[in-house]
């Protein structure tokens, strides 16, 4: 790959004809419409927090070195930012007016509000390019390798460099776009931002069945988003008509593979509505994520749950109470044992040498609870809880 340093070019050139697209899709310019900022294969602009944006103005004003910036040669006159998207933009938002930075006062200023030999200072800024040339799969990969902006690519950004083309693009525009007025349910189930990628990324690992860089790959060239649009919308439509109400430990559940393996079955939304209820009710339970796959599944599986096990000062009373009882009996102080015929129907187990069970099981209502609980030798225990 062929890369020419460019040390001529200045903030005004480059916000000359600079066009910031509000709905994040493709399509930011500059450089008097020759320079594309935001390419395809381009992460979302991620830097308008009122943090990252003011860091690069105020580093101008300072004087501080932005650090180098790479253009892709698309052809004579043509370029593509490679690296330094994030820099760029927030420069020309800035010059056109999108957000203020503080000056020494504390006061908040605009561009168009600030000295002009502040507004001098920042347009004059030269800025270090590297104009680089080369084929598709070097400057996809330089892309990868030259990632310098301060925020990592995570592994849905760099798929969509590597894979850039037409279906990434309307998956952007689909799932990447905050403006969306989807985004809002969508978060109830699916964790991340659209800004970086979470919500392509999680439409994109359910349709694919987790081969999400084999489905782009061979959809690349698609011109409709169809199928992952479709897909994506009935897990996320069943999901809502499952359960009727929304619970903060819905959000990023694999409802993917919950969907593959639950939505032939018929379920009842009220039915459902209430168990869920009972079950946050419940004290015992740790994992109030497993709750949902625990009722897709007939209530059966209790692992889902972690239900809290017996406290220590639960065991020693029970203990306690259980051996008084069976040695005036002489019996062996674990039930199963003292109805037995072997050698251990009359043995007086030690407290560690026992584990705590339920008598009516957890899975059917049975608390966890004193009184229900009752101390077996670890032997019985553990055959017990393979049945």
């Amino acid at each position: 790959m062929k890369t020419t340093l460019k040390t001529n070019i200045t903030v005004k050139d480059i916000c000359d004809g600079f066009v910031y697209n509000e709905l994040e899709g493709k399509g930011l310019f500059g450089l008097s419409g020759k320079l594309t900022i935001q390419p395809e294969y381009q992460r979302n602009y991620i830097y308008a927090d009122g943090k990252r944006d003011v860091a690069v103005i105020e580093s101008i004003l300072k004087g501080y070195p932005l650090g180098l910036i790479y253009f892709n040669t698309v052809s004579d006159d043509k370029f593509e930012v490679l690296d330094g998207q994030q820099r760029i933009t927030s420069i020309g938002r800035y010059v056109t007016s999108k957000f203020a930075v503080k000056d020494e006062n504390g006061m908040e200023q605009y561009f168009d509000g600030i000295a002009t030999d502040k507004q001098a200072k920042i347009l004059g800024t030269k800025l270090l390019i590297y104009e680089c040339e080369g084929d598709e799969s070097e400057i996809k990969e330089w892309f990868k390798t030259i990632n310098i902006a301060g925020v990592p690519l995570n592994e849905q950004e760099l798929l969509n460099a590597v894979y850039s083309g037409p279906f990434v693009t309307l998956g952007k525009e689909e799932f990447s776009n905050t403006q969306n007025a989807n985004i809002q349910k969508w978060s109830a189930y699916v964790s991340g931002s659209a800004n970086r990628q979470d919500f392509l990324e999680r439409g994109l690992d359910w349709v694919s069945k987790g081969n999400i860089g084999d489905y782009m790959s061979r959809h690349r060239h698609d011109k409709n988003i169809t199928e992952l649009k479709t897909y994506f919308n009935s897990v996320i439509d069943w999901v809502s008509s499952v359960f009727t109400d929304v619970e903060s430990e819905m959000r990023g559940l694999e409802w993917g593979r919950l969907y593959e393996e639950y939505h032939k079955k018929a379920y009842h939304p009220a039915k459902v509505s209430a168990e869920v209820h009972e079950l946050y009710a419940d004290p015992y339970i740790k994992n109030r994520k497993g709750i949902f796959e625990y009722v897709l599944g007939d209530s059966i599986d209790t692992k889902l749950l972690e239900v809290r096990v017996f406290d220590e000062a639960t065991k020693k009373t029970v203990y306690a109470a259980q051996t008084a009882a069976a040695v005036k009996k002489h019996i062996s102080n674990c039930p199963l044992c003292a109805v037995g015929h072997d050698v251990n129907k009359d043995r007086i187990w030690k407290l560690d040498e026992m584990d705590a069970d339920h008598v009516a099981a957890w899975s059917k209502g049975g608390e966890t609870s004193a009184k229900n609980c009752q101390m077996l030798c670890k032997t019985h225990n553990r055959a017990k809880g393979n049945r």
